[in-house]
Parts: C-alpha cells; sequence; structure tokens
C-alpha cells in the first residue's frame, strides 16, 4: 500500500482520497513540464513549494541514476509522498560525454541558463559540425516513503549549433539542433517537445509505472 494524499472531496457521502505525487524540483520550467507530460495520470502533482519543503539534496552521485536516487527516496522519506525526482543533462560527443551530471553546473554555480549554454560552446569553439553530436538524457526516479525506487530513462539525440537559436524551453535548448525537426529544441512549440524531448520519453515509461503503482 502506498501512501495517500489528504481527502479531496464526498462523492454519495463517501471520502474520496487523492493520491498526491510530489516532483522533486524548485525548477518552474522543469515542473510546467512534468505537469504536461503526466497529465490523467491517477495521482495529483504537486512541487516542493507546495509542500513548504525547502530541502536542498545534494547531487553528490557520479551518476543521472545516483542523483535521481538520491532526491527522489530523500525527499519521500522527508513528505511522506510518493516522490518523482530526475537528473538530467546533455552529453556531448565531442567533450568524451561531458558535461553529463555537471551539466547545470558547467559554468559554475549560480549561473544561468544562457552562461551554461555560451559556456558549452566556447568549449566547442573550432569543433567541426559532423563532430558537435550531442544526446539529451533524461533519469527518473520514484521512491515510496517505504524506500521502494523504480528507475525509468529517455534520450533525445542531436547536433549542437555555433550560436542559441529560438525563445522557447529553457536551459541547452537553443543550442540543441534536431535534424528531423530543422530546428532547435528552443524554436519549437512546447507541444513538439513534450512528444520527442528525453524528458517526455522517459516520463512516458514514468507513466506506465505509476499507473501500475496506483493498483497495488
Amino acid at each position: 500500500m502506498f501512501y495517500s494524499g489528504s481527502v479531496l472531496t464526498r462523492r454519495f457521502g463517501v471520502p474520496l482520497t487523492e493520491k498526491k505525487l510530489l516532483i522533486a524540483t524548485n525548477n518552474e520550467g522543469k515542473a510546467r513540464e512534468y505537469r504536461s507530460l503526466l497529465r490523467g495520470i491517477p495521482f495529483r502533482l504537486v512541487t516542493m513549494a507546495d509542500e513548504g519543503i525547502t530541502t536542498d539534496v545534494p547531487e553528490t552521485g557520479k551518476s543521472f541514476e545516483e542523483n535521481a536516487v538520491l532526491k527522489a527516496t530523500a525527499l519521500a522519506a522527508e513528505s511522506g509522498l510518493l516522490t518523482l525526482a530526475d537528473d538530467s543533462g546533455i552529453e556531448v560527443d565531442a567533450l568524451d560525454g561531458g558535461p553529463g551530471v555537471l551539466s547545470h553546473r558547467y559554468a559554475g554555480e549560480n549561473t544561468t541558463d544562457a552562461d551554461r549554454y555560451k559556456f558549452l560552446l566556447e568549449k566547442l569553439k573550432g569543433v567541426p559540425d559532423d563532430k558537435r553530436t550531442a544526446r539529451f538524457r533524461c533519469v527518473i526516479a520514484i521512491a515510496a516513503p517505504d524506500g521502494t525506487v523504480r528507475i525509468v530513462s529517455g534520450e533525445c539525440r542531436g547536433v549542437l549549433t555555433t550560436s542559441p537559436r529560438g525563445y522557447n524551453g529553457f536551459g541547452y535548448d537553443p543550442i540543441f539542433y534536431v535534424p528531423e525537426l530543422g530546428r532547435t529544441m528552443a524554436e519549437i512549440s512546447p507541444e513538439e517537445k513534450n512528444k520527442i524531448s528525453h524528458r517526455a520519453r522517459a516520463a512516458e515509461k514514468a507513466r506506465k509505472l505509476l499507473r501500475d503503482w496506483n493498483k497495488t
């Protein structure tokens, strides 16, 4: 039996209990994407801000998997809620898979999205187009307060541009060109992105897990 949230309403005099799913992020862009990607699941999505959680779980893992599990298990234990956490980033072939888990801190602490993608472009200065291949990768961990954890992942391959293009999305989206679309991630609509992104592909697998989890 998994944790259920507070009583939501009554029908025919019988209390209905709504299950909550905590999305372990303070990133508004990411939370917004998950609300869209997980629409229709049998849980009410809540954020850390919604639950008054201010804990900052250190991402000390050496892989996306380790970091996702660290966050999910820590916040599930603190909140008493089924918790979804992810770790994601960009892996560049010319940088031997970097920046990887360091994607968010690549240009240093307290930097902006623009700071980070400009820093990455500087690292790739002079690298020819055919060597600028990369992938976005996302690993999702779903943890229950009892310590049960399940993991899924997704990826999206592309090529890095030499300058930013587009104004949608966040993170490295403006420099991540998707050949089959002929545009960067920042040039496509949120609806298009939510069909092909690394997070969308991982979230589709998570949807199936959550449906099964709800039945237990």
